[in-house]
């Protein structure tokens, strides 16, 4: 075979590529003349997570602040401050003297009123017969039987005061009404306190689990609402909202929490609504006072839009915008309306769909209504293209 007829076919190619392009026209495939290229993602829908990131404050799931019952004097104070108590433990011994004997009065008042119930009591009935037979006037029947009364209403009487004076000196004993922790003493022993006085002798609070109170916009809670009933979003699960915490540290707080309930009046001031979380706090990591931030999983949006953050600019005006090789070749320009980000990504609510082609990598070298054309990345590729 002679050698040269082997090179024909390259030849022949070169040749007529030479042609086409004195001709001013392309092989096929080969991108247009000046066409920039860019870095481009495809724009894909997922099922995204809508989360909320809301400021939140702690507070404890119960609280009491301890006051006496009655007027005395402190003997004792029986817990360490900043300690844990039960309920029903006792925390102070008031100066028990003058309850004790108010009691001992009490009793034998009671004591004496039984002992003349059972004489007078003895005495209508003998009337009772008597009068049947007419051995007695009815006169003194009517008597003895408003005295067999009288003394079945001091019995009660007595026995009401004797309860009562029970009841105060039980009161000399003042312990925790909660479990909790306790905090700082306001009184020593010696100190005089009066029933119901207005400063409390200490307080006690529950902190597992504990309270997160955190604040809504009305506006936005009724958006997520409208989501949810339309179905633009799906509930995250059929078990209350779940919520986590970040912590002022940027710390995520281990353990996951539920929303509770929301409250039904918006405050006029501020056009918010309280929303309350309730966490487990087994270690006491939360005390009540601490500012932290609540992020909320209300729903899950089944085609939602993710892209890189490298991919989308602002205008003057502050619009989210990108940029996006459509079909011609010819760059566009859009207008996005976003969500929250979620790690290096933007979630986009409307200005992009599922086949876009968003410009990740080159937005300096292009223009909308320029010719560029699309180099494929994927989405590790892109954010490292744009990493200086």
């Amino acid at each position: 075979m002679n050698r040269n007829a082997s090179h024909l076919p390259a030849v022949v190619a070169l040749v007529l590529s030479l042609a086409l392009s004195g001709c001013g026209q392309q092989p096929a495939g080969a991108p247009p003349q000046g066409a920039t290229p860019v870095g481009v993602v495809t724009v894909k829908s997922q099922t995204i997570s809508i989360t909320t990131e809301l400021p939140g404050r702690t507070s404890p799931y119960k609280i009491a602040e301890v006051r006496p019952q009655i007027n005395g004097i402190v003997q004792q104070r029986l817990f360490v401050e900043g300690a844990d108590v039960k309920t029903g433990e006792k925390l102070y011994q008031i100066d028990p003297a003058l309850y004790k004997t108010a009691l001992d009065s009490a009793q034998a008042s009671l004591a004496k009123a039984k002992a003349n119930w059972v004489t007078v009591k003895l005495k209508a009935d003998r009337y009772r017969d008597l009068v049947k037979i007419n051995a007695v006037s009815k006169q003194d029947f009517d008597d003895a039987e408003a005295t067999f009364k009288q003394a079945e209403a001091d019995v009660a009487a007595n026995k009401a005061l004797a309860d009562t004076a029970r009841i105060n000196l039980d009161y000399t004993r003042i312990v925790s009404p909660i479990s909790g922790r306790i905090g700082i003493s306001t009184v020593t022993p010696g100190a005089l306190l009066t029933a119901n006085q207005t400063v409390a002798l200490t307080t006690v609070q529950q902190l597992d689990p504990i309270y997160v109170d955190v604040i809504q916009s009305s506006a936005e809670l009724m958006r997520m609402k409208h989501a949810l009933e339309n179905g633009l979003l799906k509930r995250a699960g059929p078990d209350a909202v779940k919520v986590n915490l970040l912590l002022d540290d940027n710390v995520h707080y281990a353990l996951e929490g539920k929303l509770e309930f929301s409250d039904v009046t918006v405050d006029q001031g501020t056009g918010t609504v309280t929303l309350r979380a309730v966490f487990p706090n087994p270690k006491q990591d939360l005390l009540p006072g601490m500012f932290v931030r609540a992020i909320l999983e209300e729903g899950v949006n089944e085609q939602g839009i993710l892209v890189p953050q490298q991919g989308v600019t602002h205008d003057p005006r502050g619009n989210a915008t990108a940029l996006v090789l459509g079909q011609d070749g010819k760059v566009e320009l859009r207008v996005l309306e976003l969500g929250d980000a979620l790690g290096d990504k933007w979630v986009v609510k409307s200005g992009l769909k599922a086949g876009d082609q968003l410009i990740v990598d080159g937005l300096q070298k292009v223009k909308p209504g320029a010719t560029a054309q699309a180099v494929l990345m994927d989405a590790a590729s892109a954010v490292t293209a744009t990493k200086p």
